[in-house]
Parts: structure tokens; C-alpha cells; sequence
């Protein structure tokens, strides 16, 4: 009995040990040098990274923080053949509401098709897909024509954006 005893105590033990819960896995340590998916925006590189993230997941906090304050939108309505433009707060309104009303937004940066020596204007192309659902997806595919400008901390944001796309 006391032998018995023991040997169920020691499978007890090996397998309290030995197991791993699947559905809490180990926290990912490696996520890059600076420890975060999110890029500090010191280069063209980082400021475009958090603009895919803000879209891939839908945050309006980092999608802000790629904004210069006296940032303006511009695009081209061909219906009434006119440029339309609005600035930072419209801006934040309109890309919430398509935050809150699309189930899934890919966004897919293409190759730069022009930028100054400067790196302050840059042209590059996208191809975003919108799924408000599954019924109801949109291809976008165009150009982004970006003032960008580094503020007092060395930080890159777009001060005026030309759409350049299909839609």
C-alpha cells in the first residue's frame, strides 16, 4: 500500500510539472530590438509600419500619432470633378468610422515610386482590401503622395496626404 502510495505521488508529480496549459501559452519575448510592435518612427520605415498596424488592428491611438496637427487630407472627387480636402479632426473622424464599421482592413505597401533626397515627400503605392463583411469587400489600389516632416523629437509625421487611388 505504502509502495503504491509513492508511485501515484511520483505520477502526480511528473505530470503536474511536465504539463503546459495550451490555451495559456508562454509570452513572446523576441518581438524585436526595442521590444514592441510598434515603431518609435525615427525613420520613413517606422512610419509606415505603424500605419499598417494602425490598420491591421484598427487602432485610432497610433493611426493619430502618424499625424502632424496642421495635417491635411486632399482627394480627388470625379464625380463633381473637384479636389476635396479636410484636416487632422476630419480625418480622425472618418478613418474611426471605417475602424468601427469594417470587420477586417489589409493594408499592403507596394514599392516607393519617388522620393526627394530629403526623404519629405515620398510617393508609394497600396493595395487595401476592406471586408465590412463577407459579402461586402472592397479592393482599393493606388498611390499615397505624403508630406512628411520630422518634429522637434526626430519624429516623422504626414503633414499633407494626396490620395492617388482608384477609389
Amino acid at each position: 500500500m505504502k509502495h503504491s502510495l509513492v508511485i501515484i505521488l511520483f505520477f502526480l508529480i511528473v505530470l503536474l510539472f511536465s504539463c503546459t496549459n495550451p490555451f495559456a501559452p508562454r509570452l513572446d519575448t523576441n518581438l524585436g530590438s526595442n521590444g514592441s510592435l510598434i515603431s518609435p518612427q525615427k525613420t520613413i520605415d517606422g512610419l509606415f509600419q505603424n500605419f499598417k498596424y494602425s490598420y491591421t488592428f484598427k487602432d485610432t491611438t497610433i493611426y493619430g500619432g502618424l499625424l502632424n496637427p496642421n495635417y491635411s487630407f486632399i482627394y480627388r472627387d470625379y464625380d463633381l470633378s473637384v479636389d476635396v480636402s479636410w484636416g487632422r479632426d476630419d480625418d480622425m473622424r472618418v478613418t474611426y468610422g471605417l475602424f468601427q464599421n469594417s470587420q477586417r482592413l489589409d493594408l499592403i505597401w507596394n514599392n516607393i515610386v519617388s522620393m526627394s533626397s530629403d526623404s519629405s515627400n515620398i510617393i508609394r503605392s497600396f493595395n487595401l482590401t476592406i471586408t465590412f463583411n463577407p459579402t461586402d469587400i472592397i479592393q482599393v489600389d493606388g498611390r499615397v503622395n505624403l508630406q512628411l516632416e520630422k518634429n522637434n523629437k526626430d519624429i516623422w509625421k504626414i503633414v499633407n496626404w494626396i490620395d492617388e487611388s482608384n477609389f
